[in-house]
Order: structure tokens, then C-alpha cells, then sequence
């Protein structure tokens, strides 16, 4: 996203008119991030900063906001985003073990990136499918019931992709 190219107005539409100039401000933040990192996958400095003069806002405000939110990233993420699940479930069949093969293997740890951008590796408390543990996601799919073999197969296709 063109942060030269915003426009205030459009992006908040007809409740703008109900808000105050500073929260009409702070109301398109959430949107123009969103657009922001699905243009850069994530949210590069330099475009905050030009996003916080465009929008006369303090970059600390502007941080502060994007920082709130789990789903905003301030550095480059990974080409596939593996998450390990680490529920109950999940770790009493395992997921500790998923997890620090794939840490050895790539050697990056929780929330960290391998440099070639391969992989962004994640912990997360559930995804929802107890009875396929210990579970994983690989971008949107979900993989089950993870084993050596399963385990193996995901190293690979990581390793397949850079």
C-alpha cells in the first residue's frame, strides 16, 4: 500500500462523520495495517513512520496500536508460518518433541525466522483438533497426528521450498 495514496475519508466511511479529526485518524489504523502486510507480509518501519506523518500521528501511537495486535508482524516472516500446537492435548502426545526437532532442524527458536525465509516457526495454545494430536499448521493446512514420518515430511517440503 501507497501510504502517499490513503485517504482518510473513504477508508472510515460514513461513521467518520461521528468521530473527532485525531480518532478518524486512529480509526483507519487497523485497516490500512491490514493492507500494509498483505502488501510487505508485515510492516516494514519506514512505512509506519510514513503512515504516521501522512496521518499527523505520533509513531509511538502508531506502535502502539500495531503492537496490541498478535496478527501484525514488524519484521520479514517466513514463505510457509509452521505453528505448533502446545495445548494439552497436544503435549501430553508429543508437541514438545515436534517442536524441538523442528527448532534443531532449522535453528530457529518460538517466533523466530530462518534468514533464507523459508519458515517462521510459532507456538500457539490451541487450534482446535485435540483429537489429532499432536497437530500443526503449515500456513492454513492443518497436519495431524504428527509422527516421525509426518514430522519428516513437513522438514522436507520446508526444506523443498526455499
Amino acid at each position: 500500500m501507497k501510504v502517499e495514496e490513503l485517504n482518510v475519508d473513504q477508508v472510515i466511511g460514513k461513521v467518520g462523520k461521528l468521530l473527532c479529526e485525531h480518532d478518524r485518524k486512529k480509526g483507519v489504523l487497523m485497516h490500512t495495517f491490514q493492507k500494509i502486510q498483505e502488501d510487505f507480509g508485515y510492516l516494514p518501519e519506514d512505512v509506519l513512520g510514513q503512515l504516521a506523518k501522512k496521518l499527523s500521528l505520533p509513531l509511538a501511537e502508531v506502535y502502539s496500536v500495531a503492537s496490541f495486535y498478535k496478527q501484525f508482524h514488524f519484521s520479514p516472516r517466513g514463505k510457509k508460518v509452521v505453528r505448533v500446537c502446545m495445548g494439552t492435548a497436544c503435549h501430553v502426545r508429543g508437541a514438545k518433541k515436534v517442536l524441538d526437532a523442528l527448532q534443531n532442524e532449522f535453528g530457529v527458536r518460538d517466533g523466530e525466522t530462518t534468514p533464507d525465509l523459508a519458515m517462521t516457526l510459532e507456538t500457539v495454545g490451541c487450534v482446535g483438533c485435540c483429537g489429532l494430536a499432536p497437530v500443526a499448521t503449515v500456513n492454513e493446512d492443518v497436519i495431524g497426528d504428527i509422527g516421525k514420518r509426518k514430522l519428516d515430511d513437513l522438514i522436507r517440503s520446508v526444506k523443498e521450498d526455499k
